[in-house]
């Protein structure tokens, strides 16, 4: 192996790549402002917006998976040049999303009374229902906004998103400062706020997306003009058969970190508050791998529609080793800092709340260890799931990721996440193990695959001379 023969693609990956992570890491600083502020309120504040999102990602995982879908046909369609077949993906998505978006809306606020049955502190659990139900609807304009990017960048037109993210942050943070905390002559509405602030700037970052897009040449022809109920089975049903694994996909490992949350509710709301501040500094590195996952599905996706599949698994290789390359950089971060991190989240002035604060701290510390070490594990995992996806391979992938998450990964966080064996760090144990497991036999699939379409068109090709 040349390593000049992957390195070299470093440059164009991360030019595709960068606008998708700052939008990524949007989305994840609109969930880290609102930590950071609703901490200063106290553990138990901290510990509703957990788990009052813990029911969000699960609904928004399905959306958002689901949304994967279109992005591999616009890349492939737009490679071979074939316009009507690029906005008749599109249409069909966007369909498909308007209508799940309702559905998992509805589906979260039926969902609420599950939080009585989770033996999950009470107090935090009186704080979660009222900013649940603002968060829920807020799902609408995300997932909505979820098919203008995936089709956004399947026109390998990256940065709108990213700057509608950064319009909807700015907003946040703003919103965020005046509703939480009651300023300029508004009532202070503590976390409900939060959620006030969250609603406005998804709905601000959908119609700026769409705005954008209308502006420019290549993509105003499909977002406008769309006869949205004019629809065709043939297109349902492969966006549906794309779609739908897609989805199982990012549930099956959203829902593991999500049983994460609920374990650690059992074991206190500092157990809680830790997990939901370890949980955010992680995403934060891992909108970098997510970020790489779709250059990877938009470059595997056009060389798929070229019918060159040597570059295809070049390239994608390319992008395996730059993720693990980033992967390595932020678990020494992590390792560093695991410490003073979990600092950023609370209040250590706060007197009245100084032993619970402290508590946090230590037991988040401890959990960004192992975070530092699912670094590399996470970020492959997630990055050859893009290949596969811009393959359009997701039967197997799904499968894969159930296997690893819940019946290797979930089983060893609860027998190990339990109080008299090692709690808080037990759980991520299992994270761990999954995310491993998850990453080796995707890799595997990935080669698998590869090898054989390489193999059949040489097999076609001296077929033929």
């Amino acid at each position: 192996m040349i390593l000049s023969n992957y390195t070299k693609e470093f440059k164009y990956n991360l030019k595709l790549a960068t606008p998708v992570i700052f939008g990524m890491l949007g989305h994840t600083f609109v969930s880290l402002v609102d930590n950071i502020m609703v901490g200063q309120l106290g553990t138990a504040e901290l510990a509703a917006v957990s788990l009052g999102n813990s029911f969000i990602f699960i609904a928004m995982s399905i959306g958002i998976g689901f949304s994967t879908a279109i992005t591999p046909l616009i890349a492939e369609a737009d490679s071979e040049k074939k316009f009507k077949k690029g906005k008749s993906s599109f249409k069909h998505g966007l369909f498909l999303l308007t209508v799940l978006s309702i559905v998992l809306f509805g589906g979260v606020l039926c969902s609420k009374p599950l939080m009585y049955l989770m033996k999950q502190p009470e107090e935090v659990v009186a704080l979660a229902m009222p900013y649940l139900d603002l968060v829920a609807f807020s799902l609408v304009p995300l997932i909505i906004f979820q098919a203008f990017k995936q089709f956004s960048d399947g026109l390998s037109l990256t940065k709108y998103p990213m700057y509608a993210t950064i319009i909807a942050n700015v907003i946040n943070i703003a919103l965020n400062y005046v509703l939480i905390f009651g300023k300029f002559g508004c009532p202070k509405m503590g976390i409900v706020g939060a959620a006030i602030g969250t609603l406005i700037s998804r709905l601000v970052m959908l119609f700026y997306l769409w705005f954008l897009l209308k502006q420019k040449e290549k993509s105003k022809h499909y977002v406008t003009n769309i006869k949205l109920f004019v629809l065709e089975n043939r297109m349902l049903k492969k966006l549906l058969n794309l779609g739908f694994p897609s989805a199982l996909q990012m549930l099956f490992e959203v829902a593991i970190f999500t049983g994460a949350i609920w374990l650690s509710g059992i074991l206190g709301k500092n157990a809680q508050a830790a997990n939901q501040i370890a949980l955010n500094l992680a995403s934060m590195t891992f909108m970098v791998a997510m970020g790489l996952s779709v250059a990877s599905m938009i470059r595997v996706g056009n060389q798929k529609g070229l019918q060159n599949f040597k570059e295809l698994r070049r390239i994608a290789q390319s992008i395996f080793l730059l993720g693990l390359s980033l992967a390595v950089v932020f678990a020494l971060f992590f390792l560093t800092f695991h410490k003073l991190l979990p600092e950023l989240y609370v209040d250590l002035s706060d007197e009245t709340n100084k032993i619970d604060n402290i508590e946090v701290i230590t037991i988040a510390a401890k959990l960004l260890l192992a975070a530092a070490i699912f670094q590399l594990s996470d970020s492959l995992q997630v990055i050859v799931l893009g290949a596969l996806r811009g393959l359009q391979d997701v039967k197997i992938p799904t499968v894969i990721t159930f296997v690893s998450y819940w019946l290797i990964g979930f089983p060893i966080s609860y027998f190990l996440g339990k109080e008299d064996a090692y709690g808080s760090f037990g759980i991520w144990l299992g994270l761990l193990a999954g995310l491993t497991c998850a990453a080796i036999m995707l890799y595997i699939r990935f080669n698998y695959l590869t090898n054989r379409l390489i193999l059949r068109k040489e097999t076609l090709r001296h077929g033929t001379t």
